[in-house]
């Protein structure tokens, strides 16, 4: 991806149409930046939705855990997951700096660097989901499989 810039859901689009993915993008007049919002707008069950949650591990590499709206990512299931002592949640800045996207916007792939990625095992449970699609009102459906195959994901129990 496009190291140093800024991302939009035009970047993502374009990035998941040249690899041959199929995806669909949603957009609305008004931010989607919240798992109720999507859930408003989508009239979809909140396990349907997808939160991609930016940590960062004890050597200060960045670590994605993406669940299921109805959960929160276990921030001890995540470290052991990763293999650190511990994880810490990052600020805003530090999420538009690792992957290119603002807090509520952020895509669970096609980030501006390769980021570790944890997939919770209950979002493999359905065919598609509905995540962040690059801005604030934008939301993207996709396989939780191409999740995995995209950022060389891992399928552990994170949530809490």
């Amino acid at each position: 991806m496009n190291v140093g810039a800024s991302m939009s859901s035009r970047d993502l689009e374009e990035y998941l149409k040249k690899i041959g993915v199929s995806a669909r993008f949603f957009k609305f007049e008004e931010h989607t930046m919240t798992v109720d919002a999507a859930v408003r707008r989508l009239d979809v069950s909140r396990e349907k939705i997808i939160k991609s949650i930016l940590f960062v591990d004890d050597a200060g590499l960045p670590v994605l855990g993406i669940v299921t709206g109805d959960k929160r990512v276990s921030e001890k299931k995540l470290a052991m997951a990763c293999g650190a002592k511990r994880v810490r949640r990052v600020n805003p800045a530090e999420v538009k700096e690792f992957t290119g996207y603002d807090v509520g916007a952020v895509p669970p792939v096609g980030h501006k660097m390769r980021i570790r990625t944890f997939v919770d095992e209950k979002v493999m449970r359905f065919d598609k989901v509905i995540g962040g699609g690059g801005e604030i009102n934008t939301l993207l459906e996709i396989r939780p499989s191409e999740i995995i195959r995209l950022t060389k994901g891992e399928v552990k129990d994170i949530s809490e």
